[in-house]
């Protein structure tokens, strides 16, 4: 995206950035609410049928440390496994189709819904986990826009992009960053792992 929708790209194809991205971040947002809504309605339901509350659960916790660990296991490649999920990117097609802020809004929706296009790290998978097992239709709708908006706004950073070679100064920049971002998620995950072992132990304890 960030090679596709930026101000020396919108101008050329005759399109306004601001209404493109904006269109591009409250398309994504929303779509990751969508999905952490009905995550979360789920979860709300399977703790209304188990009349318990599911973040507190024994079960609940365990599964999403085995998605973390799982994750985690994905994301190394460990014995050549990697992150399932589809192949597709969004169609590029489509810029020079549709107006700005058509497309952007499609892309937007399409990165925000998580599972439409390739899934970059398992840390997605154990996000929309915890809007199920979080039981709460809340929880899963913040959960879900957080996700929806971080993959989003990264387009802001185009904003200086007028010309090939701020594009491409740009491009190269976040290509060296790529591995420190990698890191941070792993650091993420790991977090997760642990504090979902530590509630499972204190659930136990109880």
């Amino acid at each position: 995206m960030l090679a596709s929708i930026s101000p020396f790209g919108e101008r050329a194809r005759a399109q306004r950035w601001a209404l493109t991205a904006t269109a591009f971040i409250v398309a994504s947002t929303l779509a990751g609410t969508a999905l952490g809504a009905a995550l979360g309605s789920l979860g709300a339901l399977g703790a209304l049928v188990a009349k318990t509350t599911l973040s507190h659960h024994p079960v609940a916790l365990a599964l999403l440390a085995c998605f973390a660990v799982a994750g985690l296991v994905f994301d190394a490649r460990v014995g050549g496994v990697r992150v399932p999920g589809p192949a597709r990117q969004v169609n590029e097609n489509w810029l020079t189709t549709y107006r700005g802020w058509v497309y952007g809004a499609g892309f937007g929706a399409q990165l925000g819904a998580a599972f439409t296009t390739i899934v970059p790290s398992s840390i997605t998978y154990v996000a929309f986990a915890c809007c199920t097992l979080s039981g709460s239709i809340a929880a899963g709708c913040l959960i879900g826009a957080t996700f929806g908006a971080a993959r989003a706004l990264p387009i802001l950073l185009t904003r200086h992009a007028h010309d090939p070679g701020a594009l491409r100064a740009l491009l190269s920049r976040v290509d060296e960053a790529f591995p420190r971002a990698r890191s941070l998620v792993v650091v993420s995950q790991s977090a997760a792992l642990v504090l979902a072992l530590v509630a499972l132990v204190h659930s136990a304890a109880a």
